[in-house]
This record gives structure tokens, C-alpha cells and sequence, in this order.
């Protein structure tokens, strides 16, 4: 009870956890951080040297003493202490100004459909060590789909393809519930180490992460575009050792990336034919809507509904409908009781 009271004078922040970027939103403010999911370790201090876009500028140019982690790998936390430092360090940044056991804010996060109740126990406890009083987990899929305003509790099918960085998952919701899904360990990460993998086989050219990112932002596409491009590829021939630059058509990023979107393809038609008949003729009257980082590839929708020969439209704003979604639940007390997923501890503060 006493909790509950203190609650009331507590701000409540959403959390879209991603393994490519962390997004928070405080209660009646919005959007407040963007930053990408990589921390900076000093290993000779043993201690946080940068957090987000500060810790992305060192990627591949740290020393050896410096390591950079990426705590998140397809949605699912992969180091725990990593985790904690980084989200304690965004609250922190929120909430420097407040103090005490009575500020501590609420957290609606999302989590992945595959979740296990282990990985679910250790979003928890990280979120919780980071200095939240009370965590809410939500599907990401359920989240991108509010944010996305798809009637999700009325009795009809929606589909929605969220893709993110670190993974891809697709969904069949109705009655703010998730009917048949599917999950996939591919999604803009593998879309950057697919170009990595082009550029070396092709050409016995090595580029880098960021680069790599860069030419699929750019020139990237998974459908023939009118207005063919070109960007300059730099890194090292792996030949000679040298430093070497060519150019490079996106012809050939949409040749490097094809299999990977093949793949997410394969997986929703897939998702169609083990949907409920009823349900799947909602989907092909309302169409697909595709949300997360991974939508603002050129031509992926016209790429899905050729093959899928259904409808397919991209969200607004695709890479923010996980937080946007987040945060219409903080206003929606009602809402997010229907939709939150159970709490992995026992002991959970309530």
C-alpha cells in the first residue's frame, strides 16, 4: 500500500530496449533519449568509459584495453552487468534531479515473443538494479502495433512485421492478444554483416561495421529502384593490405542482402498458412503493416507484397511505433494490464 502511494509522485518512463538502439520516453514529455545500444569498457580501470552515441564513435577505432559491447543480441540480453550499467546511466540521465526510494520511476519495457522465463527474470532485475521501482513487460510486437494504431483488441486479424536490429519478428494480433507468430534471428544487423561478407568475397575488400551500415542507409534497397545509385566502398584489400576504393551499385548491396530478406519473406507467407482462415482474410482485406529501423529499407514493402500477394504498408515513423506504443500505455493504466505479459518473479514490487 505504502508503495502504491509513493508510486503517485513517481514519473513513469517507457523503455525500448533494442540490441541496435535504446529508446526512452518519459510520462508527458515523449521522447526524450536515442542512443545506440553500445557500451565502452575500460579494461584496465574495470570500469564504464562511454554509454550510446559516444561509445558507437569508438567502434573500430578503441585501443585493445577498451572493449565495446553490445549487451543485447537479438533482443535478449546477453551480459546482464553490461545491461544494468547502461540502463541505470539512461535513467540517471532523467532523473539526476530526484532522489530517494519515492522517485524511483515506473518502467514499461518491451520484450521479444521468444522470450524464455529466465531472460524474462533478467530484464527484470536489470531494469529494477538500474533504479526503476516497478517494471511492466510488454511484447514488442504488441507495443509496435499501438504505436502503429492498429485496432489490436477488436475480434479481427492485424499482421504487423517488426524489424529491428537484432531481430525480426512477425505477428498476427486480435483481441490485444498475439494469435501466431513467428521469430527471426534476421534483421538490419544482418543486413550490415551480409554487405561486410559481399564486399570481402567479391571484391577481397574488408570495410567496417559503421561503413558497412552507412552503404546499406544510403544506397541500400530490397526492390529494383528507377533511379539506379552508386556510393564509393573504402577498407583494406585484403590482398595487398592496403587501404582501396571502389564503387559499388545498389544493384549489388540489394544482390548482398537478397538471401536475408528472402528468409523474413519465406517466414510470413509461412505465418499465413498456419493462420486461422478467419484471421487471414482480415489480414488480406486490411493488409500487412511493417514497423521497426529495418522498414525504412527502400522497397522492402513492395518486396513482401509482390511475393506475399498481399497489401503491404510501411508505419509512420516505423523505427519509433515500439516506443510510441510504450508510451500510450503509460497513459492507459486499463490497457496495459490487459496487454502486460506476467511477471517472472514471485516478488515482484506491485
Amino acid at each position: 500500500m505504502f508503495q502504491k502511494f509513493l508510486n503517485k509522485f513517481s514519473k513513469k518512463i517507457a523503455i525500448d530496449l533494442g540490441s541496435s538502439k535504446t529508446i526512452v520516453s518519459v510520462q508527458d514529455r515523449g521522447i526524450i533519449i536515442q542512443e545506440p545500444s553500445i557500451v565502452a569498457i575500460n579494461n584496465r580501470l574495470d570500469r564504464i568509459l562511454a554509454v550510446g552515441e559516444d561509445a558507437r564513435k569508438m567502434v573500430g577505432k578503441a585501443p585493445k584495453f577498451i572493449t565495446l559491447s553490445r549487451p543485447l543480441e537479438n533482443g535478449i540480453i546477453s551480459d546482464f552487468e553490461v545491461t544494468e550499467k547502461m540502463l541505470r546511466y539512461f535513467i540517471d540521465k532523467i532523473y539526476r534531479e530526484q532522489v530517494g526510494f519515492a522517485f524511483r520511476p515506473g518502467v514499461v519495457i518491451n520484450i521479444p515473443l521468444d522470450i524464455t522465463e529466465v531472460e524474462k527474470k533478467a530484464v527484470e532485475d536489470a531494469v529494477l538494479s538500474a533504479g526503476a521501482g516497478k517494471v511492466h513487460l510488454v511484447e514488442e510486437v504488441m507495443a509496435s502495433a499501438l504505436g502503429a494504431r492498429l485496432p489490436v483488441q477488436d475480434a479481427s486479424g492485424s499482421l504487423i512485421v517488426n524489424l529491428g536490429g537484432g531481430k525480426t519478428e512477425i505477428a498476427v494480433i486480435s483481441l490485444n492478444g498475439v494469435v501466431n507468430w513467428k521469430s527471426l534471428k534476421i534483421a538490419g544487423q544482418t543486413f550490415d554483416q551480409d554487405i561486410i561478407n559481399y564486399a570481402r568475397d567479391h571484391f577481397n575488400l574488408l570495410i567496417g561495421e559503421r561503413f558497412a551500415e552507412q552503404l546499406k542507409i544510403s544506397i541500400g534497397s530490397a526492390f529494383e529502384i528507377e533511379s539506379p545509385m552508386q556510393m564509393e566502398m573504402r577498407g583494406r584489400d585484403l590482398v595487398t593490405g592496403l587501404p582501396r576504393e571502389l564503387v559499388i551499385s545498389d544493384y549489388q548491396v540489394r544482390d548482398a542482402i537478397w538471401p536475408s530478406i528472402n528468409a523474413i519473406i519465406e517466414a510470413l507467407k509461412l505465418t499465413l498458412e498456419t493462420t486461422p482462415p478467419e484471421l487471414v482474410a482480415d489480414i488480406y482485406e486490411r493488409g500487412i503493416v511493417l514497423a521497426g529501423g529495418g522498414a525504412k529499407l527502400r522497397g522492402i514493402d513492395k518486396a513482401i507484397s509482390k511475393a506475399a500477394a498481399v497489401p503491404v504498408r510501411i508505419a509512420d515513423d516505423p523505427a519509433t511505433c515500439t516506443i510510441r506504443g510504450l508510451n500510450a500505455l503509460l497513459e492507459d493504466s486499463k490497457l496495459l494490464e490487459e496487454v502486460e505479459v506476467p511477471s517472472a518473479s514471485a516478488d515482484r514490487i506491485l
